[in-house]
């Protein structure tokens, strides 16, 4: 399932203020959910989510792909004016709004190989190889325990899914820790079978609007009532499952 990109129905579209201004949207590389293609468009539901959601409001997007640190840096500069991610993150709090509505929700999970037996957290994550990928960020809570030198969890960097899952296969770690929708899409393309996970977190997703972007109050408030509006008109405003 994806989101549509056109507004349904003529009762919408007269709705929507004649005027788009621009709004500036960060966002980091997290396929298939929302990412670039080959000529630097933003793509993926959260994408094409967001555009409705902004057109029915009266904005227009203006997408910006950007590192977890710049696009977070952004939101606290007002250089990045909107982000469709996590609510809650201690240093986007009080440089930040969060709008009512949870678009959808993604799965943190720490995966393994069938032939590990299902761990223990955070015990048997002691001394062990745990594989990130680089750039992504994850609560303070997973971030602790993964720094906890009393567990010496040993911290595996690499670049892309792929990689983490090719590295998980060859014994260079016992885990990797990663969301459910990108490991999926990266098996298919590995033509991997299943993998066996605990989950870890369910993380919201909602607008994340920066206190610096111009009016910024009055824009969660268009977002948010845009966002009622679509609903209430039957359209289909749910990112899917992941």
């Amino acid at each position: 399932m994806t989101a549509a990109l056109l507004l349904g129905g003529c009762g919408l579209a007269h709705s929507a203020p004649p005027t788009q201004a621009p709004l500036t949207v960060g966002y980091y590389e997290f396929p298939p959910a929302i990412y670039s293609d080959p000529q630097q468009r933003a793509r993926g539901p959260v994408a094409e989510l967001t555009r409705r959601v902004l057109r029915h409001a009266g904005y227009r997007a203006r997408f910006r792909s950007l590192p977890s640190a710049r696009l977070y840096a952004g939101l606290k500069s007002g250089s990045v004016d909107l982000w469709a991610g996590a609510p809650g993150k201690p240093e986007l709090a009080v440089h930040t709004l969060e709008s009512r509505h949870t678009l959808g929700r993604i799965h943190l999970n720490l995966y393994y190989r069938p032939d590990t037996p299902p761990p223990r957290i955070p015990e048997d994550l002691a001394g062990q190889g745990v594989i990130l990928i680089s750039g992504y960020s994850y609560w303070p809570e997973i971030t602790d325990m993964l720094q906890d030198p009393a567990l010496g969890v040993r911290v595996v960097h690499t670049s892309n899914h792929e990689s983490a899952l090719q590295m998980l296969r060859y014994r260079r770690a016992n885990y990797v820790l990663d969301y459910q929708a990108p490991v999926s899409q990266a098996r298919q393309r590995l033509r991997l079978g299943e993998l066996p996970f605990l989950p870890i977190s369910e993380v919201p997703i909602h607008f994340i609007v920066s206190r610096y972007a111009a009016d910024s109050e009055a824009v969660l408030a268009a977002l948010d009532r845009a966002y009622d509006e679509l609903r209430a008109a039957g359209e289909d405003v749910r990112l899917p499952d992941d």
